[in-house]
């Protein structure tokens, strides 16, 4: 009976403290902070073909968390469909900001936010005229085209219930199929798509206004509140130091 008893005990303690550990515990351990990054979103998180290397607003975050840590950072490469399931796979402590979703915070946690972002459309600037407001994309002859896996594939269906939607896969981006003129359309964060149209300058935005107003977050294990409240407070901290309106001003990106 008392061995019983201390087998009961002996269980519950090892599971309260498996509940214990955190992220922040093995990060320090072993000197190394993963960040699971898309890097396909500018200004934000972009790689470059060329060297294999990150650079972007949220990578530039990211290596000042490592810093302040005193860690090594390390980005894993991610992909918007699975960029989820790669924090509760655990193959990476952290992803670089994503927005907050209903359907992504039901298995994963949010930091403390540090940027906020509306939505518009992207449409061929020749075809502005046809299509100048939402509404005018909202029709069973449009195709909007999207990226599988990212909040505004969720979104599209609820702007434009009368489209046909088209889910592209990554490596591909929504924004091709409008160029390529396969879609007349997509949505995209307006920090993204003020970039796009100066880089792809047969791209034009929609002037019907922002929608869908979104603030993004770092993304990590759900039920970690040790190492979200850790970031959290360092993103306040930051905030405070004014090292995020540096940044902002850094890429030309508007403040929180």
């Amino acid at each position: 009976m008392i061995k019983k008893i201390f087998s009961i005990v002996l269980i519950l303690f090892l599971a309260t403290g498996a509940q214990a550990a955190s992220k922040l515990d093995s990060i320090k351990k072993k000197g190394e902070l993963r960040v699971g990054t898309t890097g396909d979103w500018d200004p934000m998180s972009m790689k470059d073909p060329a060297t294999n290397k990150y650079k972007g607003f949220d990578i530039d975050v990211m290596r000042e968390l490592a810093k302040d840590m005193g860690v090594k950072v390390k980005f894993v490469p991610a992909e918007w469909k699975t960029i989820v399931a790669g924090i509760t796979a655990d193959r990476y402590d952290v992803s670089t900001s994503v927005t907050k979703t209903p359907k992504r915070a039901e298995v994963a946690g949010f930091t403390t936010t540090y940027y906020k972002y509306g939505t518009v459309p992207l449409v061929l600037k020749k075809n502005l005229k046809k299509f100048s407001t939402w509404s005018s994309l909202n029709n069973k002859d449009v195709t909007i085209a999207t990226t599988l896996g990212t909040s505004q594939e969720e979104k599209a269906k609820e702007f434009f219930p009368k489209s046909k939607l088209k889910s592209v896969e990554a490596p591909a981006r929504d924004f091709q199929e409008v160029l390529a003129g396969r879609a007349d359309g997509n949505i995209t964060s307006s920090t993204e798509a003020n970039k796009l149209v100066v880089k792809y300058p047969q791209l034009a935005i929609v002037p019907d206004g922002e929608k869908n107003p979104a603030f993004l977050a770092m993304m990590v294990p759900k039920n970690d509140k040790t190492w979200n409240n850790y970031i959290s407070k360092w993103i306040e901290d930051k905030k405070s130091s004014g090292f995020f309106k540096t940044l902002l001003a850094k890429y030309n990106l508007k403040s929180l």
